[in-house]
């Protein structure tokens, strides 16, 4: 397969999946509401994402490192409210 078409094919996935917490985080934020969000899940998926930018740091790899870095942006808020509501209880 042609290497420019599995570039596009990686670019697209880590626009998608680097985006498709923003929402998320911008309701979280603007509505103050967790209720329904996981502390376990957020601490799995904040984990693996450092995990994967770390991994794209020994590589060097700019577009893993950029897009796990911007990733962790609204999943880290996200947590952060989590954590904070349940030390406030």
């Amino acid at each position: 397969m042609n290497s420019a078409w599995i570039d596009l094919v990686g670019a697209l996935a880590a626009l998608l999946t680097t985006t498709a917490f923003f929402p998320q985080a911008i309701k979280t934020l603007r509505t103050r509401d967790i209720s329904g969000l996981s502390l376990t899940m957020y601490t799995l998926l904040v984990t693996g994402v450092a995990l994967w930018l770390l991994y794209g740091l020994f590589l060097g790899n700019w577009p893993l490192i950029l897009a796990n870095a911007v990733a962790l942006v609204p999943q880290g808020l996200v947590m952060a409210m989590i954590l904070r509501a349940q030390r406030s209880k």
